[in-house]
């Protein structure tokens, strides 16, 4: 093999994202405190890059930059050039994407940032052609070296205007929490519905997993028929969709159109692991075992594809891959030709072709089609003149033969670190799985999970770690950490009532008390008081395709106060509530994890419990309802946890429906248990 031309500090890493770049003509540095000291005492403009390794665009820019001897040669003599992986930084990710919005009104990755070397921003976007990137860094350095005030001036200007975007004004009066508060928001969502092919009416789509799951819970609850449908109908398309994987399983990123047909084709572990538990939900609701299927597939996939032995999930696929031809490209292992199909498939082709729109339709470019179905298998199935289950069966077996001849073809690249958050999301998605479809193996491969983070994330002193890569583990965890940690395992506890569950989960909520908490706002830094302090530090209550780490955590003090008894923290959680209301009605969507903890405090919320020798059967029968009112504790022997002490009988199987720790007369079955929920 030959010896790369280029070696930078970046080969001492272990981000996939970052590797990729160690051979540049480019002196990448990673982001550390000897870069940062390094542009300090030359006195050299920063220029931070950021991206992630499943990213078309960031291959792309650096295919056409990073790996030109020309622009290597602007940015080495002109600029400290740091590579940041955003998945192993958020914080980084953060502080400059709120800069670049700021400068440009858009973000989106690749990010690239000029800072001043002390760190503040002075200019910055997205991706660049190789042109507009040698002119403007060569506009920019000139102006450094030959009028630094202007450049002095803009940053102290645009920090100004960051800080200030960051203050959150706590009402002084906090608002009375009822269902009015639903008016206005539920109908302006109302008016960006797409109808026709479910998600809103833009492209491109992404998936926004809490905001179905808000819809669907508050359609549910007020018996609202419409958006009930509605919601059921996105999740159709979805997974009829070229988003999701009907060979291998599996959600890809985002579609790129209005019918969710041509995806960016990253896999990212966050978007299956939300999906996960959305579909199995959905299913609780419908009993629709298209549902099931899609939860059992998406599964098979990540542990296919993104398990390693350990119980550890890796972080992504990559959009590109060989095509075949020697070049990399943009879902070179997803598409398929006609020609392709027709080899493959024979006599079943016309079949195929008709479930999968291998027409126009589901025409790509060029010749390659993405798969897409408009239909249900009951709807194929009655047009096809076959059984339901019949049309099933014929689609698994096609799948399977496409699946054994797609293997054959190079894979899209791993991104093989695994990240604490989204391992926790993981873990929280496979409880659902198990409670939906009581598949005892979802349970195993959650508690599985959660010890690897216990035994391998976790620094001496219970802080957790971020990242874990070649058995080794690194950063110090951010808020979305713990977050997501802290949910997986009061799910984990509702999953499998193993009180250890909840001693953890208590000990390492301490943790974000004393290293994250603003005693203003009640809210959470996304930082720990621990790390170096970057620009500003971010308060995080935004939920984007991933729920707000602040949001996250009020559900998380709510659920723990409602099994211990704790009222400090259910108030904690209302306390954090009542300081994001404000931003609520001007954009909804952004709040929609937010808004499933409104509605535990405008409608009706129970705390079941569930004792004696038969609670665990009780329990499970609860798991498969589609309760998410409800933290359910259960217990065959005598427990002294708030919710289940004192209410344990000798010889009976009780159930115990309470509200604010108010319970009616125990009833002894499901039917009654629920007839007493209003």
């Amino acid at each position: 093999m030959k010896k790369p031309d280029h070696t930078n500090q970046l080969i001492n890493e272990s981000s996939p994202y970052l590797l990729q770049h160690a051979h540049n003509p480019v002196d990448w540095r990673p982001w550390n405190d000897s870069s940062l000291d390094e542009a300090k005492e030359k006195n050299k403009l920063l220029l931070i890059s950021v991206g992630y390794s499943a990213c078309h665009w960031c291959h792309v820019m650096e295919h056409e930059s990073f790996e030109d001897a020309e622009v290597a040669a602007i940015m080495n003599a002109n600029y400290i050039s740091v590579k940041v992986d955003r998945e192993e930084r958020p914080d980084v990710d953060q502080v400059y994407m709120n800069a670049v919005q700021a400068m440009t009104g858009m973000g989106g990755w690749p990010m690239n940032v000029v800072a001043l070397p002390d760190g503040r921003p002075v200019w910055g976007g997205t991706y660049f052609q190789k042109d507009q990137w040698k002119s403007a860094l060569t506009q920019i350095a000139h102006l450094y070296d030959n009028q630094p005030e202007k450049l002095l001036e803009y940053a102290e200007k645009l920090e100004e205007g960051l800080s200030q975007m960051q203050i959150i004004n706590v009402p002084e009066n906090e608002k009375k929490l009822d269902k009015s508060l639903f008016d206005g928001i539920i109908s302006k969502w109302k008016s960006v519905l797409d109808h026709k092919n479910g998600g809103y009416n833009r492209s491109p789509k992404f998936m926004m997993p809490s905001n179905y799951d808000f819809l669907l819970r508050f359609a549910h609850q007020e018996k609202d028929t419409e958006l009930l449908k509605y919601v059921q109908h996105t999740f159709d398309k979805i997974s009829w969709g070229g988003v999701y994987d009907p060979i291998d399983g599996g959600f890809s990123r985002y579609s790129v159109d209005e019918k969710w047909h041509v995806p960016h084709f990253e896999k990212m572990l966050y978007d299956n692991a939300q999906l996960v538990s959305s579909y199995a939900n959905l299913y609780k609701l419908t009993r629709n075992e298209w549902y099931a299927d899609v939860v059992e597939k998406t599964l098979e996939f990540v542990e296919n594809e993104l398990q390693d032995q350990s119980g550890a999930f890796y972080s992504a696929l990559d959009a590109d891959s060989d095509n075949g031809q020697g070049h990399s490209e943009e879902g070179a292992f997803y598409v398929w030709t006609k020609d392709e199909l027709m080899k493959i498939l024979g006599d079943d082709y016309e079949l195929f072709s008709e479930v999968y729109h291998i027409d126009a339709f589901g025409r790509w470019e060029k010749d390659y089609y993405v798969l897409i179905r408009t239909q249900s298998l009951e709807e194929l199935s009655a047009k096809l003149n076959l059984s339901t289950k019949e049309l099933s069966a014929k689609l698994k077996e096609l799948q399977k033969k496409l699946g054994s001849e797609r293997s054959k073809r190079s894979k899209p690249g791993l991104d093989d670190k695994s990240i604490t958050s989204w391992n926790a999301m993981m873990i929280s998605g496979y409880c659902h799985a198990f409670q939906a479809l009581q598949k005892e193996n979802y349970l195993l491969k959650a508690e599985a999970a959660i010890n690897f983070i216990l035994k391998n994330l976790i620094q001496p002193d219970g802080r957790l770690f971020h990242t874990y890569k070649n058995g080794k583990s690194s950063i110090n965890a951010y808020l979305e950490d713990y977050a997501f940690v802290i949910q997986a395992l009061l799910d984990l506890y509702e999953s499998s009532f193993k009180e250890y569950f909840l001693d953890k989960a208590q000990a390492l909520l301490e943790i974000v008390e004393h290293d994250f908490k603003d005693e203003k706002t009640g809210l959470s830094y996304f930082t720990s008081s621990k790390d170096r302090a970057l620009i500003n530090r971010i308060i995080d209550v935004q939920d984007n395709v991933i729920p707000a780490a602040n949001s996250v955590m009020a559900h998380n003090y709510y659920k723990l106060g409602k099994l211990t008894g704790n009222t400090e923290l259910i108030d904690r959680s209302e306390k954090m509530l009542q300081a994001v209301l404000p931003g609520i009605n001007d954009y909804a969507q952004s709040y929609s994890n937010w808004l499933l903890l409104l509605l535990n405090f405008t409608h009706p919320f129970y705390e079941i419990a569930v004792t004696g020798d038969n609670s665990e059967e009780l329990a499970k029968s609860f798991q498969q309802q589609y309760l998410q009112n409800k933290v359910l504790a259960a217990s065959i022997s005598k427990s002294d946890l708030a919710i289940l002490k004192d209410r344990h009988k000798s010889g009976e199987s009780l159930i115990y429906i309470c509200q604010h720790g108010n319970c009616q007369l125990p009833v002894h079955s499901l039917s009654d248990a629920l007839g007493q929920m209003i």
